[in-house]
C-alpha cells in the first residue's frame, strides 16, 4: 500500500531487523512519557528485536512508516489471546515518532495494518487503548470502522494517576460471516 501522492516521502513496508534501534527509540519515547502503553521501563534493542520476531515467524504483520528514508513510525498485529479459539482475532499496535505526530502516519499505518492482516484472513481485530484521554487514537480508529464497545476503568497505574483501557473492535474481510485463520 502506498501512502496519498500528497506526500510521497511516506512509504509503508515490511518491518526489517535494521529497523530495530528507530522502532525501541520511538517505543522507548512512548513508555517514558505516554500513556498509550502500560509498560513502564522501555526494553532494549534486543528484546524488540525478539518481539517482533516472534510476531513475524507466526505470520503477523508487522510495518514501517518511512519519511525521506527514516523510520517515522510502525504498526503491527499480534494475538488477542493465546487460545486456539482466539486465532482469527488479533490486537493492533500503532507508534509514530514524536516529531511525525499529527502528519496522518498513523493512518497509513493503521490502514496498512488492516490491509494485511485482512489478507492473512484474520477476521476481527481489536485496539487496546492506553488512556480514556487518548483522543488521537480513539478518532484514528473510529476513522477506519473500529467501534467503541467498552472502557476498563483504572486498571493501569502509569505517571502517577490511574489509567483507563479503551476497547474498540473491526471486522476484517468477512468477519464472524464465516471462519478466518485458524490453527492446524
Amino acid at each position: 500500500m502506498q501512502p496519498p501522492s500528497h506526500d510521497p516521502t511516506v512509504q509503508i513496508r515490511p518491518c526489517l531487523p535494521t529497523d530495530i534501534p528507530a522502532i525501541t527509540a520511538i517505543y522507548g519515547n512512548a513508555v517514558l512519557h505516554g500513556r498509550a502503553s502500560f509498560e513502564l521501563t522501555p526494553p532494549d534493542e534486543a528484546e524488540m528485536a525478539a518481539r517482533r520476531d516472534r510476531l513475524v515467524a507466526a505470520g503477523y504483520p508487522y510495518i514501517v512508516a518511512t519519511r525521506e528514508g527514516t523510520v517515522a513510525g510502525y504498526a503491527y498485529a499480534s494475538p488477542y489471546r493465546p487460545r486456539p479459539a482466539y486465532d482469527a482475532t488479533l490486537e493492533n499496535s500503532v507508534y509514530v515518532a514524536e516529531q511525525c505526530q499529527g502528519c496522518g502516519i498513523g493512518k497509513l499505518l493503521l490502514s496498512a495494518l488492516i490491509q494485511r492482516a485482512t489478507e492473512c484472513d484474520f477476521r476481527q481485530m481489536i485496539a487496546v487503548i492506553g488512556d480514556s484521554a487518548n483522543h488521537a487514537s480513539i478518532k484514528l480508529h473510529e476513522a477506519l470502522g473500529f467501534r467503541h464497545v467498552g472502557t476498563l476503568r483504572s486498571v493501569g497505574w502509569k505517571h502517577g494517576m490511574w489509567l483507563d483501557t479503551v476497547l474498540m473492535q473491526r471486522p476484517l474481510g468477512s468477519g464472524d460471516a464465516r471462519p478466518g485463520r485458524l490453527r492446524p
